[in-house]
């Protein structure tokens, strides 16, 4: 655990230094390359609700357009709320991570942005949203991750490494378990620049932890889609 737990930090750094270098206008235009692709792709054409990150300014695929494109299209668009933490769960986060749902573009335009320039829900705010994990009903069609670095392992399924807060991880974990199920009707994609896939021919892969899942698929920013085998 605590060499994986080394080795998922030192690959950060590579990738965090390599994302640095890459020019904002890279990243603008492989973002949208991402969003054309998946306006056509059949798994959010078939999501009704579907999960999106809110982007950082920087550094990582631009979700602003994918956002206004899925509440004009009407679907209900669902977006992180991270909190304080108040579950007894072994190994639980300090903080851990809701989704909530937008109610409208207005509604997203009127985000303000944390510390990290993301733009964030009002807490204030939460109690009159509808939550996921907040319900024992709620569910989910579609959820779009963000990531440091994305691969493909032997067997052709697609892992990701996070940001190391364990965020994602444990919001599908116990999503799934209270659905019963390891799968469920949810899908996960991955959004990422081509700097953040791992070249297996220079050594590089995602170390996976005890809780960490692989995803269905991921998209890059050539607009190829990769999906688990």
């Amino acid at each position: 655990m605590a060499s994986a737990k080394l080795a998922k930090q030192q690959l950060r750094s590579i990738v965090k230094a390599r994302l640095a270098e890459l020019p904002q206008e890279a990243i603008t235009s492989q973002s949208r390359r991402i969003f054309d692709t998946l306006q056509d792709y059949r798994l959010y054409r078939d999501a009704n609700r579907i999960s999106i990150y809110l982007s950082m300014p920087a550094a990582e695929v631009q979700t602003d357009a994918l956002v206004r494109h899925a509440l004009q299209a009407g679907k209900q668009v669902f977006v992180p709320y991270l909190h304080k933490s108040t579950l007894t769960t072994p190994d639980t986060p300090t903080r851990v991570m809701e989704m909530v749902r937008l109610n409208s573009i207005q509604d997203y335009e009127s985000l303000l942005p944390d510390k990290w320039g993301i733009p964030s829900i009002d807490a204030a705010t939460v109690a009159e949203r509808e939550c996921i994990l907040g319900n024992d009903t709620a569910t989910l069609d579609l959820m779009l991750v963000p990531g440091v670095a994305f691969d493909l392992d032997q067997q052709g399924s697609v892992r990701r490494l996070g940001h190391g807060k364990g965020f994602y991880d444990f919001f599908l974990n116990r999503y799934f378990e209270r659905q019963g199920t390891k799968e469920g009707g949810l899908k996960t994609i991955g959004l990422g620049l081509q700097q953040q896939l791992l070249d297996p021919l220079a050594g590089e892969s995602v170390p996976m932890g005890q809780y960490d899942r692989v995803l269905h698929g991921v998209i890059l920013g050539d607009g190829s889609i990769k999906e688990s085998k």
